[in-house]
């Protein structure tokens, strides 16, 4: 299954790929202020990689609920999937780019860079949970 894990923020989108069971990060997408743009550019990747899925992180607030920032970002789910035919499926994304931050600085990688490489790795750490929890309902 190839799938393309996207995290949404206010100025770049984040986006990663898993071509199996591994995801990796893949690009950073700078945001155009407007969504269709946006969204095109994000399905011109889903085109060029043959993706079947595109996750969605959703950053749902620390007890589990659906603040701001995840109803904006449900309406820009459902103006994507209104754009195409691949599935677009929502996930939860809380404390991804937490992780993806201590991972850069573990990795050593430079502060300038890892603002560069934020938003793909957080996209990344959300992708690859998405994909364990596929496994494992596969598996039970």
């Amino acid at each position: 299954m190839r799938a393309l894990g996207i995290d949404f923020g206010e100025r770049r989108i984040g986006i990663a790929l898993s071509s199996g069971f591994v995801a990796s990060p893949l690009e950073t997408v700078h945001r155009s202020g407007d969504h269709s743009t946006d969204h095109r550019k994000i399905l011109a990747l889903a085109a060029e990689w043959e993706v079947d899925t595109l996750v969605v992180g959703l950053p749902l607030s620390l007890d589990g609920s659906e603040g701001p920032a995840a109803q904006l970002v449900r309406s820009e789910i459902e103006e994507l999937a209104a754009a195409t035919s691949i599935p677009v499926v929502p996930y939860d994304e809380r404390l991804t780019t937490v992780t993806a931050t201590r991972l850069l600085q573990e990795g050593a990688v430079p502060g300038r860079s890892q603002r560069q490489m934020v938003d793909q790795v957080a996209a990344a750490v959300m992708l690859q949970a998405w994909l364990d929890g596929l496994a494992a309902q596969n598996n039970s």
